[in-house]
């Protein structure tokens, strides 16, 4: 699908043009053109990238190609973006990038994505609006595009942090099932969200030490300021959430510990109190002809007096434990 928009003056004159009118368009300097291009085919992006603007075989390559990593490129007349729009998807604990491709120039925006952007469409319904004003220049445009779409960032890491603090009260309340993998694929998620941001706030770093003179204008810099407060914030976010991720790791290991402390520590009780037993039926074990049951006047009596003796030895030894704390 693609869309276009023509804009002159903060006004939106015209819209869905057909790619031989957009290629008359294209080079009318009075006139800003915004071309959406979304789920597009091989046959669209070859007219619209190649036959209508003419971008570099290498930028049309990283363009339609899946980008991993955010970045820009200049040109002669333009500059090349890649950025990622991030949504959380609770059900399967995982970060869902969406790359966002944008070719900058100096009378046009071309934005290209193969699944739909919350911040595209919020961009393309405030266009349709009559009586509001409208950027007059494609770095302002894109400047609202990369405005909402880091604003969409929110929503995706409020559902994250409420997932630690779900993740977290059940390792305090002591529900442990499963919970060691679900924090190592968050903290993998995390991770992940980290090295998405460093490489976009190098974008924007790079855009507001006015590194790209032809595109960016230079009263753009407050604007990009703001988006790298926004982008500082999310990794600042994303710092917080790994540290407590850790914490929360740190707490179910040593739930871990003390719990396996508690089973050894009932298995030393038991294996000592039972040592009077061992060594009683040990000594009367013996193949020696004198025993109590053998000499003495009947077995029954023998019986008891080895099993009083044996409880007098168990009691004697968990008084000694007891009055050294040992239990």
């Amino acid at each position: 699908m693609i869309r276009t928009h023509v804009l002159s003056q903060g006004k939106l004159v015209n819209q869905d043009l057909s790619l031989d009118l957009l290629r008359v368009v294209r080079y009318d300097d009075d006139v800003q053109i915004w071309v959406d291009m979304e789920k597009s085919t091989p046959e669209e992006n070859k007219a619209v990238l190649e036959t209508v603007f003419d971008f570099h075989p290498l930028a049309i390559e990283d363009c339609v190609a899946v980008s991993e990593r955010p970045k820009i490129d200049d040109y002669d007349s333009y500059v090349f973006m890649v950025i990622h729009a991030v949504d959380y998807i609770n059900s399967r604990h995982v970060f869902q990038t969406t790359e966002l491709n944008l070719f900058i120039g100096r009378n046009f925006l071309v934005t290209f994505h193969d699944e739909p952007i919350r911040s595209i469409g919020t961009v393309h319904e405030r266009l349709q609006k009559k009586g509001v004003a409208h950027p007059r220049a494609p770095d302002l445009l894109a400047y609202h595009v990369l405005d909402l779409l880091f604003d969409n960032y929110q929503p995706a890491l409020d559902e994250l942090s409420a997932e630690l603090a779900t993740l977290e009260h059940r390792v305090l309340t002591g529900e442990t099932q499963d919970i060691l993998a679900e924090v190592v694929n968050l903290q993998s998620e995390v991770q992940r969200l980290r090295q998405i941001m460093a490489p976009q706030r190098d974008v924007i770093a790079r855009m507001m030490r006015g590194e790209f003179p032809k595109v960016v204008r230079t009263h753009l810099v407050p604007y990009l300021r703001d988006l790298q407060d926004n982008l500082s914030r999310i990794s600042d976010l994303a710092e917080t959430f790994r540290e407590s991720l850790a914490s929360t790791l740190q707490i179910h290991l040593n739930l871990q510990q003390m719990q396996i402390n508690r089973v050894i520590k009932v298995l030393t009780i038991l294996a000592t109190l039972s040592m009077p037993i061992l060594l009683v039926t040990s000594f009367y074990g013996m193949n020696i002809r004198h025993m109590p049951n053998v000499d003495w006047p009947s077995w029954e009596w023998a019986y008891l007096y080895i099993l009083v003796l044996n409880g007098v030895l168990i009691f004697a030894l968990y008084r000694f434990m007891k009055r050294n704390r040992w239990l």
